[in-house]
């Protein structure tokens, strides 16, 4: 699929992904009106991302008003690194994805999932992937 006058963004989204597989971080932020192609740009990065872990999230009006909702959908394929994590993070996280019971501190659960993504990346380079941000959960946007 070649999408016609985005050089720019392609050439952007290319060095994006070479950082990443040089095991730099980085982050860019697609913004504009409804229909002008984000989404196309995001399927290109993930076609692009070859030997890269990529992990996604997307954000719902319908799922706006459930916490967590967005960042489930992120942790979700890396959660077998859970057990990397010190103790107090490694619940936090159980506990918001209710795998155990309790409140978790809303801080601890941010460091959480930094944590959680730094040791998925160890294993191999990591690109998330967040669509229709604006429809994220608060409580995902926030951690």
């Amino acid at each position: 699929m070649s999408l016609v006058g985005r050089q720019s963004e392609i050439r952007r989204l290319g060095e994006l992904i070479g950082a990443t597989r040089a095991e730099k971080g980085g982050a860019l932020v697609l913004r504009g009106e409804a229909g002008i192609g984000k989404t196309a740009l995001l399927d290109h990065a993930r076609r692009a991302a070859t030997g890269l872990q990529v992990i996604d999230a997307e954000g719902s009006e319908f799922e706006s008003e459930l916490p967590f909702a967005a960042l489930h959908q992120l942790c979700a394929p890396v959660m077998t690194h859970l057990d990397d994590l010190p103790a107090p993070h490694r619940e936090a996280l159980r506990m918001r994805f209710g795998l155990a019971r309790g409140a978790p501190d809303p801080f601890r659960i941010g460091l959480a999932t930094l944590e959680l993504l730094a040791s998925a990346a160890r294993e191999r380079p990591l690109l998330c992937v967040i669509d229709d941000a604006q429809w994220l959960d608060v409580a995902s946007a926030r951690a």
